[in-house]
């Protein structure tokens, strides 16, 4: 009988879940000598194994913090004590996972309302409405895929581990800032908040552009135009109070990001009507409120069509 097995009075499984949870973090030199110690008998490396796979599988939830209601079991002599295990696991997740270079694969679809996420290294993650999102965190990387939609992110400082995001047609490095984000079917928007940000188009052969706290960048892939603006009062990310302010915003510009908040499309008759230039308030609660107040600051008509898609129109003179 080992000394760890005179000395703890616990079940081996628990034992396991101890060490599992005690190594994921800063552990001592004499922590470590303990575990080689008690690890070396077959039946502990046997358990330890076991909670490894158990987290392994609790991983593959498709939300960081989804509660615990069943965890499928690997060794019958394990399922005395998987509630315990259960549990804290999902002490585990409430904690976002452990510390900040605690691996994480996830992927994040957002309904019709916005998601808040607290990252594993300590970043917090906001998420707009019908927003797809890839989260690949690594000891080495720190990677989030843009699938589609709008996030805005407050990166916690890692400068061994800087964060990118790939939005297709570009991609942006960054290592401790606050920035917005937006992939639409017509154009790409960054806007940062605070700190510095390093934007790279794909198929460019230019270096990456550093956009500073204040500014916008606008990148229309079909065109290869890229845009850099001053926000001047304009606040990054109002979208998460609910309303959206724009000042002299292209048309098209603006169905694009309304598409995040209408389930069915808006089209414009006419590809001339897309430089019209508009200013405005945003409802993203209510975004046909706009809609139908467009032929009253354009000279333009909106016509509902039958399968609830909306279609923006010259107004005969």
């Amino acid at each position: 009988m080992s000394l760890t097995d005179e000395t703890d009075p616990r079940p081996l499984d628990a034992q396991a879940a101890s060490w599992f949870t005690r190594n994921r973090n800063a552990t001592t030199r004499e922590q470590r000598k303990a575990f080689a110690q008690w690890i070396r008998h077959p039946e502990h490396a046997r358990a330890y194994r076991q909670f490894e796979q158990l987290w392994a599988d609790m991983a593959a939830l498709k939300q960081v913090n989804h509660p615990v209601a069943r965890v499928q079991c690997r060794s019958p002599r394990w399922r005395p004590l998987i509630a315990t295990a259960a549990a804290l696991l999902c002490a585990l997740l409430a904690g976002n996972l452990g510390s900040g270079s605690t691996p994480i694969r996830q992927a994040l679809v957002a309904g019709t309302t916005m998601r808040s996420l607290h990252l594993p290294d300590g970043s917090q993650l906001y998420v707009n409405a019908r927003t797809r999102v890839q989260l690949d965190f690594t000891a080495q990387r720190r990677l989030i895929t843009l699938e589609q939609g709008q996030l805005y992110i407050d990166v916690a400082p890692d400068k061994e581990r800087p964060l990118f995001v790939d939005a297709g047609s570009a991609l942006v490095r960054v290592v401790g800032t606050g920035f917005d984000l937006r992939r639409g079917a017509r154009e790409l928007t960054l806007s940062v908040a605070h700190g510095q940000v390093a934007f790279e188009t794909s198929g460019e052969n230019q270096a990456p552009m550093l956009v500073e706290a204040g500014q916008r960048v606008t990148y229309e892939p079909s065109r290869g135009s890229l845009l850099r603006q001053n926000l001047g009062e304009q606040r990054v990310a109002d979208w998460r109070d609910g309303h959206v302010s724009f000042r002299n915003r292209e048309l098209a510009s603006l169905i694009d990001e309304l598409s995040l908040y209408r389930q069915q499309p808006v089209l414009l008759a006419d590809p001339n009507l897309a430089r019209y230039k508009v200013s405005g308030n945003l409802d993203v609660h209510d975004p046909d409120a706009l809609l139908n107040a467009l032929p009253a600051l354009l000279p333009v008509k909106t016509v509902r069509l039958g399968d609830g898609r909306l279609r923006i129109e010259h107004r005969a003179h």
